[in-house]
């Protein structure tokens, strides 16, 4: 039964998820792999009763296995036969009133709602299933117009949660810790983190418990991107640097960057700047990327345990990362995963029964989304076939390895002409986004398949840091001959391994 909320929420202002009002044409070609992609992961539509607007923002999962959504407009919904097949969804009305949920996080019979200007702790103190105690945690950061959202995670191990904050108009910082990301104690204490933010989408951790965020595409980011959460570390953007005095213990960088260079020079100026650990190619990979979530689903939602699945609002598709630590740096790979969601997506969340759900919306204003739909709510299922995929690629000292999730052919993965690989990087600058500049053209050496056909090591004649490495791997194809489904990957490059 669905109760009408109290109170809904006035604001209309543009989601700045993505650059600027662009015509729907130049959204991309699509990769066209959506009917290859279903006969694995099919889409599964969870029905919205007539009369909810429900817009998702943030998801979790409660105790008894029912979804919970946070909204746009302020709502949180708690729905129940969501994961059913079919799905039977009965969705109950549990609190309302908020501002633009972009996080949602059970913990202790309570649920905490990361919202525009606030983190509070929602509670039913009667049981009637209806929240009746609202308890702000913390919201010490300023807040004025409609670029200023603000993204929270999960709690982390010690009862955190971690939130990211939007600059202002997308490209200023003219309100209190406005791009920075910051942490609110279970005591409601606000702990600045880091600095460097423009317009971030998500915030979690990896399979390792480190946390991160996504940030789009803008001044200062040549493209989207997964950055760590390093406490002192600087993120891109200098204009939340005049924050620094309001942030006790978190000393400001000694140089700001300088404009029209590259990531690579400036991260030697600036020794506070933290590299993207996985940088997405624009449109390749991606708009404006949103939230995401680590698969910890045993294998449930097929062959991608512990890697990221990240969504996109613009494109309204998901695409999957797999990371390492080298030399004490984060970095890694991202691939193509599914296309063809009905809408933005605005988050994801792992099911009990290892679905993924997305969620999310269209604004009708400014923004292009390639999905149809003003708002959805959507599963993907894994049906247990195992698509022929790139399943992830490291990095060594001399190349990379590629491991497969079905044995290659070994007589083709052992001719280097089967591998096509460039890399690029951007422009790193206060213009918005950038052209892939630098090119180079990296041969591969030696292709040496494993005994099982589930690897290739690659040996290059060179590997370009601070570059993402592009591969072509359309030549290769499984032991009985398939092609893969995804034939593309970009690994991004911040550290050589020594050994």
């Amino acid at each position: 039964m669905v109760k009408p909320p109290a109170l809904i929420s006035l604001l209309a202002a543009v989601l700045a998820v993505g650059g600027p009002g662009r015509a729907d044409d130049d959204l991309g070609a699509m990769w066209g792999t959506a009917d290859e992609e279903a006969k694995y992961y099919p889409i599964v539509d969870i029905p919205i009763p007539p009369g909810v607007p429900l817009r998702p923002g943030g998801m979790d999962i409660l105790p008894d296995g029912r979804l919970a959504v946070g909204t746009r407009r302020g709502d949180i919904y708690f729905i129940k036969g969501a994961f059913d097949a079919p799905p039977a969804p009965e969705f109950e009305l549990f609190a309302t009133g908020q501002d633009e949920i972009f996080g949602l996080s059970w913990r202790d019979g309570a649920m905490t709602a990361t919202t525009w200007g606030e983190v509070l702790r929602i509670a039913d103190a009667d049981g009637d299933g209806v929240a009746d105690q609202y308890d702000t945690l913390a919201g010490n950061w300023g807040y004025a117009e409609g670029h200023e959202f603000a993204f929270g995670s999960k709690h982390d191990p010690e009862g955190n949660i971690w939130v990211a904050l939007g600059l202002s108009g997308s490209y200023e910082s003219n309100n209190l810790f406005r791009g920075w990301a910051v942490k609110v104690t279970p005591d409601g204490r606000m702990l600045p983190v880091c600095s460097g933010l423009r317009s971030p989408g998500g915030v979690g951790p990896n399979a390792q418990g480190a946390m991160f965020v996504v940030e789009s595409q803008g001044p200062w980011n040549g493209c989207c991107s997964l950055k760590p959460l390093q406490q002192g570390g600087f993120l891109g953007h200098p204009a939340s640097y005049n924050w620094y005095p309001y942030a006790p213990g978190v000393p400001a960088p000694a140089a700001e960057p300088h404009s029209d260079s590259r990531l690579g020079v400036e991260k030697k100026r600036v020794p506070e700047l933290v590299p993207p650990a996985v940088r997405f190619p624009y449109i390749k990979m991606g708009r404006s990327l949103s939230g995401f979530r680590v698969d910890r689903t045993g294998g449930r939602f097929g062959p991608f345990e512990n890697q990221i699945f990240i969504g996109d609002y613009s494109l309204s598709l998901i695409v999957r990362v797999s990371m390492e630590q080298i030399n004490g740096v984060w970095q890694g790979a991202c691939y193509p995963f599914r296309e063809g969601l009905s809408t933005g997506v605005m988050n994801v969340e792992f099911s009990p029964q290892g679905q993924l759900i997305a969620g999310g919306f269209t604004t009708n204003i400014q923004w292009p989304v390639r999905g149809p739909e003003p708002f959805a709510l959507q599963r993907i299922d894994w049906n247990g076939v195992v698509p022929f995929e790139v399943k992830e690629i490291t990095i060594r000292k001399d190349g990379f390895q590629i491991r497969f999730t079905q044995p290659v052919d070994p007589a083709v993965a052992a001719r280097p002409e089967s591998y096509r690989l460039t890399t690029y990087t951007h422009v790193y600058h206060a213009g918005y986004g950038s052209p892939e500049v630098d090119q180079t053209t990296p041969h591969v050496l030696r292709a040496l398949p494993s005994d099982d056909g589930m690897s290739v090591r690659l040996d290059l004649d060179r590997i370009m840091e601070d570059h993402i490495h592009d591969f072509d791997l359309a030549a290769v194809v499984s032991r009985d001959g398939k092609p893969l489904v995804h034939s593309r990957a970009y690994y991004t490059v911040n550290e050589i391994p020594k050994e």
